[in-house]
């Protein structure tokens, strides 16, 4: 186990009766970075998690928090905090009741309570009932939770859930900000347009393994290699004469194409020599949601009948 490591998954393999939920899961969680965790349904996401927290035991691997299995952490709020269900809590407790029977089980002082419910935007509402809490103040609560220990290491499973614009704009600068501090976050998301905004890097899997691992400023860019959008009042002529050059050309819209395989100085001395008219030639900025699709296509395994079909609507 490394230093700079913050959590530590190598060679997972978990299986539930015929379903093989891990399948040699393994990547680390670095300090300083937000670290991405996406991947389709059934990917093995959530198992993970649990497997790392000691909540499912693996058939074979280790997942380590700071060198060590979390359950032979001694207050390992204090080591790992984690946000995996909003929903787990007591609905007659207040949220400062919820956060003190927490942080009594650590050793932690009730300032620290009050501490982190006004991190959270939660310090009007301390002496609440936390079962008529609406989802994103759950959201906060867990959140708090998370950070009573103030943890080197945390792992969010869904953190932008039920939460308003200006919730989720406060928690992309709360995640920028603990990876700021040194920490290492790991977040689990199906908000890639979120995590674009925030995640430095980018651990993608798919039926139990992993797909990707790697820099999201990486993954865009050799996602977008050599991928040209052209706009053209006369997409047919262009398409057919940049067709003849060898390069590939996608109908991405109305009057727009989207250009493989010949550059941008290529297309428009190509359009320009055949008198096709043309408005932009620019290389395609592709989106997160764009490579995450690209690289888990495959890796679906819950599918609509629609989908399946190649059927859009």
């Amino acid at each position: 186990m490394r230093d700079d490591v913050g959590i530590e998954v190598a060679g997972l393999r978990k299986r539930f009766g015929a379903t093989q939920a891990l399948d040699g899961m393994t990547f680390a969680v670095r300090p300083g970075r937000v670290t991405g965790f996406v991947g389709p349904n059934g990917a093995g996401k959530s198992t993970t998690m649990r497997v790392v927290l000691g909540l499912d035991a693996p058939d074979a691997g280790r997942a380590l928090v700071g060198g060590r299995p979390y359950r032979s952490l001694r207050s390992p709020l204090t080591r790992l905090g984690s946000l995996l269900d909003a929903g787990a809590l007591q609905p007659s407790r207040t949220a400062r009741n919820h956060l003190l029977w927490l942080a009594h089980s650590q050793g932690l002082p009730a300032r620290r309570v009050d501490q982190v419910l006004e991190q959270v935007g939660l310090a009007d509402a301390a002496r609440r009932r936390a079962g008529g809490f609406s989802l994103g103040m759950r959201q906060r609560l867990g959140i708090a939770a998370a950070l009573l220990g103030d943890p080197p290491a945390l792992m969010l499973d869904e953190p932008f859930n039920g939460l308003d614009p200006e919730g989720i704009r406060w928690i992309r600068g709360l995640l920028t900000s603990l990876a700021a501090e040194g920490r290492a976050v790991l977040v689990s998301s199906h908000l890639m347009g979120e995590l674009e905004d925030v995640a430095d890097h980018l651990v993608v899997v798919g039926r139990g393994r992993v797909v990707a691992d790697t820099g999201v400023r990486e993954l865009l860019a050799g996602v977008a290699a050599g991928r040209v959008m052209l706009r053209t009042s006369e997409p047919l002529a262009a398409a057919e004469v940049l067709s003849h050059t060898g390069a590939t050309v996608q109908v991405t819209g109305p009057g727009t194409l989207g250009i493989t395989g010949l550059p941008g100085e290529a297309i428009v001395a190509r359009l320009t020599a055949a008198a096709v008219p043309f408005a932009e030639v620019a290389t395609h900025r592709v989106t997160l949601e764009e490579a995450y699709l690209a690289l888990t296509g495959d890796a679906v395994q819950y599918r609509s009948a629609d989908s399946a079909a190649g059927v859009e609507r």
